[in-house]
């Protein structure tokens, strides 16, 4: 058997056996060509929208691009949705592209027709949504959890499903494990998901929003933010910090106060030239001395 005759189908069985079946589409009933898998013509005013679909997020430009793609071309991929009642039909995919066609003001949409109770419709549109749209890692792995609770599937059965590693599945799962701070960072693309796996492996959701934050203000790399379970961190970098050589003329002035305050003066430079003057001080008394030296 070739390796090609081995590859299961990139749609999954679940999705694939639900379109390929004619008993769950109607256009066979409805078209004169007989065919399942034909295409009606659908008022879009008859269309609501799929409540089961995994994308929350439709960014407004992207939807303004696609419209006017729409209005010179057509639309490519016809939308597929269930019949729910006399010129009533529910989207089971493809919300996109009915978004863009009601910016664009179509009013007729091409579209499959199918049956499918709510179950197999959640399933369909998850299954076609992880295999189509470009969704986030946090909606992946929502998807993933949807299809694992509400269609009663392990995630071997999931696996197999989608033509997806297991060991892929789980990754994207323990990404929900995550703090909700962190997870919104991953969906709002701040962070990568290499950046989430790392933050996984400390031991508490303190830590792993300490280290998330540091991450935005450091601009660090995913091999930076990998270091964080392996030492302790002295700067977001996890390099000492470097001594600066004061000048001559700072030096003589840390000996200066030395001798007025009859404490230890330290001096700190960073490269960037910002720093830090510390006093030391054994008491309370003492600091009292060192602040009254101070004000005279």
């Amino acid at each position: 058997m070739s390796s090609n005759a081995k590859k299961r189908p990139a749609l999954g069985k679940g999705l694939s056996a639900l379109l390929e079946n004619s008993d769950t589409d109607i256009t066979s009933k409805t078209n004169s060509a007989g065919l399942a898998g034909s295409i009606s013509l659908i008022a879009i005013s008859n269309i609501e929208a799929n409540p089961f679909n995994p994308r929350t997020h439709f960014e407004k430009e992207a939807l303004l691009e696609l419209a006017e793609s729409i209005k010179t071309h057509g639309i490519i991929q016809p939308l597929t949705v269930r019949k729910m009642g006399r010129d009533n039909y529910q989207l089971i995919s493809g919300e996109r592209r009915f978004r863009a066609c009601q910016i664009a003001g179509i009013t007729e949409v091409p579209a499959y027709v199918r049956i499918a109770n709510d179950q197999s419709m959640l399933e369909m549109a998850l299954v076609e949504n992880i295999q189509r749209e470009n969704l986030n890692a946090i909606e992946i792995a929502l998807s993933y959890e949807r299809l694992i609770d509400e269609c009663n599937l392990t995630q071997e059965q999931l696996s197999q499903k989608l033509s997806k590693s297991r060991s892929g599945i789980a990754n994207f799962l323990r990404l929900l494990k995550l703090p909700v701070e962190i997870q919104a960072g991953v969906r709002d693309g701040k962070i990568t998901m290499g950046h989430a796996r790392a933050l996984l492996s400390l031991s508490s959701e303190e830590e792993m929003l300490e280290k998330y934050r540091i991450i935005l203000e450091e601009n660090l790399s995913v091999r930076d933010v990998e270091h964080f379970g392996k030492e302790p961190i002295k700067s977001p970098v996890f390099q000492p910090v470097q001594k600066i050589q004061l000048t001559k003329n700072q030096e003589s002035f840390k000996d200066i106060m030395n001798r007025k305050l009859a404490s230890k003066v330290q001096i700190q430079k960073n490269q960037n030239g910002s720093g830090k003057i510390t006093f030391n001080f054994t008491s309370e008394a003492d600091l009292n001395r060192i602040i009254q030296i101070l004000k005279d």
